[in-house]
């Protein structure tokens, strides 16, 4: 298990805007991450005390930025930083994360990925139940 300091060691993110608390599992394709960052309400994202679930993308990007960190590094190196240029085919299940009080799953599974650009699809989950999925495309600054 990967926890967050080491996370935070992988991604651009820091202090409350990482997201991510736990990497549970994962392998060249797929990874699977914990977070309850969601509960706080000095959450960076609330906004009028409400987090919305359009944010659960932005969760999912950054399951999408640990694996490319991950990977980067068992190649011996670090990820290009990436910019997020495309959302597609999202679902959101509900209006807002309000009340779970549990973790979320995220879960990121690589589509395509080239030295240009990635695509991942994305799926958040808490307690079993489906809260968002949807796919995403990064190109990368080198």
């Amino acid at each position: 298990m990967i926890g967050r300091d080491e996370i935070l060691g992988l991604i651009p993110h820091q202090g409350t805007m990482c997201l991510l608390d736990r990497v549970l599992e994962w392998d060249p394709q797929r990874i699977v991450c914990a977070s309850g960052s969601h509960r706080p309400t000095a959450h960076p994202l609330r906004h009028a005390g409400r987090l919305r679930s359009v944010h659960l993308c932005e969760y999912g990007a950054q399951a999408m930025a640990v694996h490319g960190g991950l990977l980067a590094r068992a190649d011996g190196g670090r990820a290009a930083p990436g910019l997020l240029v495309s959302l597609r085919g999202v679902q959101l299940l509900r209006p807002t994360l309000d009340g779970l009080a549990g973790e979320l799953e995220v879960i990121a599974e690589r589509l395509l990925g080239g030295e240009q650009s990635w695509q991942y699809g994305f799926s958040i989950a808490h307690a079993g139940e489906p809260l968002a999925s949807g796919r995403a495309a990064v190109m990368l600054r080198r």
